[in-house]
């Protein structure tokens, strides 16, 4: 199972959902794709298996993934104060993979009923979200 995590600015939503797929997935593929060197970089500390940076770099790596996670403005054309290109949102929101968006209040996105949680709570609800899209024969092995 091949997940894409994409995050921009400083990359700690990133870091975060990386580091409990990986505890909580430790079979999958974790690919980090930031829109900055700094994001990339938080996610390999994070224990990303690869990573990449960019516009590109994004758009062509997650035409592989089975699942797609990062804020709910990843699928805003010039979410993340701009790091969002159109063409990165455009890519992720065409893809086939599974997307499971954490809700953040930022990017002019506003998703009710989240503002009950915490920033952590919803990362944990996004975890347990992929987790399910886990083929059955790898489950025995979490």
């Amino acid at each position: 199972m091949k997940i894409a995590v994409i995050d921009a600015q400083g990359g700690g939503l990133g870091k975060v959902i990386v580091e409990r797929i990986k505890q909580r997935i430790p079979q999958a593929e974790v690919m980090g794709l930031g829109t900055n060197v700094i994001a990339t970089s938080a996610m390999l500390k994070a224990g990303a298996d690869r990573a990449a940076t960019g516009e590109n770099a994004i758009v062509f790596n997650i035409r592989e993934a089975d699942v797609i996670t990062g804020g709910i403005g990843i699928i805003a054309a010039n979410g993340m104060m701009g790091e969002i290109t159109p063409r990165v949102a455009e890519a992720v929101s065409s893809s086939r993979a599974v997307k499971v968006l954490v809700p953040m209040g930022k990017c002019n996105i506003i998703v009710p009923g989240t503002e009950d949680y915490t920033t952590n709570e919803l990362i944990d609800k996004a975890i347990w979200h992929i987790t399910q899209c886990v083929p059955d024969k790898q489950k025995g092995s979490e």
